[in-house]
């Protein structure tokens, strides 16, 4: 339970004395804050005031948009957001105007005004204003605390502070918000202000004080959460402690926290690191038995690191067998594998895995088919080469030109001119746009074949596209 406390005025800024204030306004006439050494973006040259001139004109500023005494939190932030705000000159001073508001008497700060300067001082990363406002708050509670219980927004506002500290590494300053937090709310924190504190050491490096502030979670009796954990796995793994990441995944289903598919893959990954291959498959067989979904990321890790070692026949297989468990992200794609084997000259085995893959429903990728193309190219397997392509304008996949122009060529190169010719027109009616080459190809075909009447049809669609320039273009192509 809460004691009632009498709020107590901190001034943020240094005050004029009262006897220096004007006597005909209600507005007081504190000296003006500097601005900001970066501001952003800088005001305009024919904006830009002397001290003297913007502070006058920022008291007419105020008195036009403030006119009905008495100063209430709502006409505050109405004034901040809407006015103020997007200011060219004035909205660097918008902690100097929260900071007289508070000087004004009968008025007092309620946790609408809290919030939004918090949230315009961490998104500006005007981190010691930011800091006089914590020490505010913690002097001068929101109106909501003056019951029994504490105002319900105050943690989300120290939550937004935190987050900015820990963003810039000022671990520190995050701590003591931190535990100013805890002497204005009801309770304990939640686990999230803990993640963000514990994740904020962790990217900083300092794995010891992540684990401690963990400890420190414990002696609170806050229970940590899939997130804890994996944060706390993830900084093991970073630092060579792989040994002591498996014991606190452990511990996480000890204390019946599931992991997710985040906690699978940071221990996959360790394992890889650690080149225990066999321990890292046995781990994504038992996410499939947990019930825990795949994402790409997983199957990335599992098959980039296979094929790293010279495993591509394991990798082949490992995605076959997930594939037909029904576990293979649709979404993910298998173009490095593909690349692999076709940089290999195994073009035949990466067909098969393509063809497997595709039949059960994960669809591969256009550049995925473009490479297998290629390969099969360039291991003189042209029918597979042209069933790819096709299949590939069937599901709406439209390949490049190069790659399109190339497969033309070889099917003309091997007196297949007519199947070439079908194949322009499939991809003609799938969105492929042909440039001359492609005819050009075909031309060259027909008049090897001696299809005198097929090169004069080519020819006179070539000059309906607007691909032959001139009389005599057209006539050496109709010749051959």
């Amino acid at each position: 339970m809460r004691r009632f406390r009498k709020p107590k005025l901190i001034p943020l800024l240094e005050q004029k004395p009262p006897s220096l204030l004007p006597q005909l306004s209600p507005i007081p006439n504190p000296s003006l804050p500097k601005p900001p050494q970066h501001p952003s973006p800088p005001p305009s040259p024919i904006l830009t005031l002397s001290h003297t001139s913007n502070h006058t004109h920022l008291l007419t500023f105020i008195k036009t948009h403030i006119k009905n005494p008495p100063l209430s939190p709502k006409t505050l932030l109405h004034f901040l957001k809407s006015k103020l705000h997007h200011h060219p000159t004035f909205t660097h001073f918008d902690f100097h105007v929260f900071n007289w508001a508070s000087s004004v008497d009968s008025f007092r700060h309620d946790h609408s005004t809290f919030e939004w300067m918090a949230c315009t001082l961490a998104t500006t990363d005007r981190f010691a204003e930011l800091g006089h406002l914590i020490s505010f708050m913690v002097s001068n509670p929101c109106p909501c605390s003056d019951g029994i219980f504490s105002c319900p927004r105050t943690e989300p506002i120290f939550k937004f502070a935190i987050s900015a500290y820990c963003r810039v590494g000022r671990l520190g300053d995050a701590v003591g918000a931190f535990d100013s937090m805890r002497k204005l709310i009801d309770g304990k924190p939640s686990v999230v202000v803990y993640n963000i504190v514990i994740n904020g050491f962790v990217k900083c490096g300092a794995h010891d004080k992540a684990l401690g502030f963990y400890e420190k979670m414990g002696r609170d009796r806050v229970r940590g959460d899939v997130f804890t954990f994996n944060i706390l796995i993830s900084s093991y793994c970073r630092n060579s402690q792989f040994g002591l990441a498996l014991e606190l995944f452990k511990e996480m289903r000890e204390k019946g926290c599931s992991p997710n598919v985040v906690s699978f893959n940071t221990l996959i990954k360790g394992f890889f690191r650690e080149r225990k291959f066999e321990d890292g498959i046995e781990m994504a067989y038992e996410m499939i038995e947990f019930g825990c979904k795949f994402s790409s990321v997983t199957c990335e890790i599992l098959v980039d690191g296979l094929c790293r070692e010279g495993r591509v026949e394991e990798a082949c297989a490992l995605l076959i067998d997930f594939s037909r468990k029904g576990v293979l992200p649709r979404l993910y794609d298998y173009y490095g594998l593909v690349e692999v084997l076709c940089g290999k000259r195994n073009s035949g085995r990466a067909l098969e895995v393509v063809d497997e893959l595709w039949r059960t429903g994960n669809v591969p990728s256009l550049i995925a088919c473009t490479t297998l193309v290629e390969g099969l190219r360039r291991s003189a397997r042209i029918d597979e080469a042209l069933e790819v392509m096709e299949r590939m304008l069937e599901e709406g996949m439209v390949p490049d030109i190069v790659t399109f122009n190339c497969l033309l060529q070889d099917l003309c190169n091997s007196g297949r001119t007519e199947e070439a010719d079908n194949l322009r027109l499939l991809s003609s009616s799938k969105g492929l746009e042909l440039d001359g080459m492609a005819y050009t190809i075909l031309v060259s075909g027909y008049s090897r074949e001696g299809k005198k009447k097929d090169v004069k049809m080519v020819v006179d669609e070539m000059l309906d596209m607007g691909f032959i320039p001139d009389l005599a273009t057209y006539n050496r192509l109709v010749d051959g």
